[in-house]
């Protein structure tokens, strides 16, 4: 493999584009929801310090929202540029579900933004917190639609090849949709969204009470934050466990690759015996390979 040819570049620029991309999208769909609780504990319970952390953080939801929109639309289109062929081919599975995308999710998400953003004190509390609901139910709906899409692509069923090589819908767009890997990949992402949200809202939170211990709304996003990812982190353990198991039986070569299972293992350092052993097959390196003696 030659590092400088198109086919090398045209997957260097692309694992870049999708690697800056994603990290927008999994903040913003947990701060979205984030959003929305700091909406519904204000007018439910009159405190202040919601509404201050509101305000504070559809700034930054806002940024990120923006960003994952622009660097969205370069990834879309090196589809079409980097692997033209592939659009061809799969063209009228994934066409439709990243339509499908636009038209119900960005398009209810850019709808509602607006009135999230700048809307306090010129709608009503209740039209205010509808339209926080809406931007948050939207992203959700926009993760569906890319993860299905994207699982589509990994596991793909529901589909027929037309005379000229293209896949192309089969009787039912449900099982397109609602492929093997679908909804284990989804719960992984939304729940790593979740997560990633509390993590940044914790670490903000921590930093400003390092400054001011007294600070009620640090303490709170803190607070909030740390019971989020209590909530959350166990969830996604046992989340990403199911996704692993899935893909080790409908992509086992894949489960291969990421575990470096092969000529390497012949050479592992072993460590433990029984039910548990630990594979290294790097001393070097931090890769640890868990085999589960069944």
């Amino acid at each position: 493999m030659e590092w400088f040819d198109a086919h090398t570049l045209a997957r260097m620029q692309f694992a870049f584009t999708v690697s800056f991309h994603i990290i927008f999208p999994s903040f913003s769909i947990g701060l979205a929801s984030y959003l929305a609780v700091l909406n519904v504990l204000h007018l439910s319970t009159g405190k202040q310090v919601y509404l201050t952390l509101f305000n504070y953080w559809k700034k930054i939801f806002a940024v990120a929202f923006g960003m994952g929109v622009v660097s969205g639309i370069v990834m879309s289109y090196e589809f079409g540029t980097n692997w033209s062929v592939f659009a061809d081919k799969v063209g009228p599975v994934i066409g439709p579900l990243m339509g499908y995308e636009v038209m119900s999710a960005f398009f209810l998400e850019a709808g509602f933004l607006g009135v999230m953003l700048f809307g306090w004190n010129k709608v009503g509390p209740g039209l205010h917190f509808f339209s926080t609901v809406m931007v948050a139910a939207g992203t959700l709906i926009s993760a569906t639609w890319i993860l299905a899409s994207n699982s589509w692509m990994q596991t793909p069923t529901g589909y027929e090849i037309a005379a000229n090589g293209q896949f192309v819908p089969g009787p039912s767009w449900l099982a397109i949709i609602f492929n093997p890997s679908f909804p284990y990949r989804l719960v992984h992402t939304v729940l790593a969204a979740y997560l990633t949200t509390a993590f940044a809202v914790g670490g903000v939170g921590a930093w400003h009470l390092l400054r001011d211990r007294t600070n009620p709304g640090a303490r709170k996003m803190f607070s909030m934050a740390m019971w989020m990812m209590v909530v959350v982190a166990p969830l996604q353990i046992v989340a990403g466990d199911a996704h692993g198991l899935n893909t080790l039986q409908h992509q086992p070569a894949k489960i291969a690759a990421i575990n470096l299972i092969g000529t390497q293992m012949r050479n592992a350092l072993s460590i433990g015996e029984g039910r548990w052993t630990v594979f290294i097959d790097r001393p070097m390196s931090l890769t640890l390979l868990i085999v589960v003696a069944l």
